[in-house]
């Protein structure tokens, strides 16, 4: 059934009726003042109006029923406005259920979903607590903002699994490690983040898995999970040298592109480079990653080998080892280029994370 608006011009009337009657407006706001009176007011009348609907007669009417008003017990109610104290009406019979306060609920929808968006924002427990006895005058326990944060875990169970474009143009897959709480001891665990971008170019965080280990059979699993919630196909994988990865796209999405980021592999090598040689040495890597074309970089790469190798042979040994994922974006024009060559389109989407889970740890426990 469609709710009845409240007419605008009723509304006027009244805020005039209000304003002509004298009233101190500027307590409006205050603790204790004319809005939260207002609050309180409002609740109980429509609590009293539950009454009549579910009885079937008004107060003053005069009826046959056996069930009848019982007087008012009092209940405290936290409101955006902060704590009132209203009178909610009872019945003979004790059937009375009201709709717009439940028996044992303490608040008024809306305040739920203040303490989440402040949860979700990196605020600790504590800190929730603070805030809202400084906006509310409301003194909620930290156990309380516990479990109005883990009713939110149903939702993320439902986000996880919802169903997902059958294409992305491409999928870029990365790593973040996060601090969390487990069997009563603070421990490093990586979380893995899939970021698609649809045919339309929009971004969308398509999963997100926690494991100790990576390796195929992980990699397998999760892009099994992926194309069963829909998508059929990537076109373009951007990934870090994950374990197994080459692997589990090859069996789940065998005509995928898997293209490892260049920008890892610079770091990679530059790694164990002593600092007299790391200018030089990454000047003469450099043409093998900025050439125009697969040959042009090929013969790059066989010229850093022939200066390099005899100093540090793992450099160009890993380039030539991952060759055929590192050149993939070398075959598509300059604009795809600069996107897919990296995964630091993902970067940002991993800051935020990082946000989120630098004050409060065991955040990603849901997941």
């Amino acid at each position: 059934m469609k709710k009845k608006e409240l007419p605008q011009d009723g509304i006027s009337k009244a805020i005039d009726l209000l304003i002509e009657s004298g009233i101190d407006l500027s307590t409006l706001f205050d603790q204790g003042g004319l809005l939260k009176q207002l609050s309180k007011r409002l609740v109980e009348k429509a609590l009293q109006s539950e009454m009549d609907t579910h009885l079937g007669y008004s107060k003053y009417d005069r009826n046959a029923s056996e069930n009848a008003r019982n007087g008012l017990s009092n209940k405290q109610v936290i409101t955006e406005q902060g704590v009132i104290e209203v009178e909610v009406p009872r019945d003979r019979t004790s059937t009375f259920e009201p709709i717009l306060l439940p028996k044992r609920q303490t608040r008024i929808p809306g305040l739920d979903d203040k303490i989440l968006s402040l949860y979700a924002k990196g605020m600790s427990l504590s800190d929730i607590q603070i805030q809202l006895e400084e906006l509310y005058g409301a003194d909620i326990s930290e156990s309380l903002i516990s479990k109005i944060t883990e009713d939110v875990i149903e939702d993320v169970k439902l986000w996880q699994n919802r169903p997902l474009e059958s294409v992305y143009a491409i999928v870029f897959f990365d790593c973040l490690v996060v601090r969390v709480r487990q069997d009563k001891r603070i421990i490093n665990k990586s979380v893995y983040v899939a970021l698609g971008i649809d045919r339309s170019g929009k971004k969308d965080v398509l999963g997100l898995w926690m494991s100790e280990n990576e390796g195929s059979k992980f990699w397998l699993g999760n892009l099994t999970e992926l194309k069963n919630r829909g998508m059929q196909d990537m076109l373009i994988a951007c990934t870090d040298n994950l374990t197994g990865m080459g692997e589990a796209i090859l069996a789940v999405y065998p005509k995928t592109e898997h293209q490892l980021c260049v920008v890892h592999q610079i770091r990679n090598s530059l790694q164990y480079v002593s600092y007299k040689d790391r200018k030089a040495l990454a000047a003469d890597l450099k043409p093998v990653y900025t050439a125009a074309t697969e040959e042009g970089a090929l013969m790059a790469l066989e010229s850093f080998s022939s200066k390099w190798d005899k100093k540090y042979p793992q450099i160009a040994k890993s380039w030539y080892t991952n060759w055929a994922n590192l050149m993939v974006f070398l075959q598509y024009p300059n604009a795809i280029r600069r996107v897919i060559y990296t995964t630091n389109a993902i970067e940002s989407v991993n800051s935020q994370f990082r946000k989120v889970t630098k004050k409060i740890k065991g955040y990603f426990l849901m997941i």
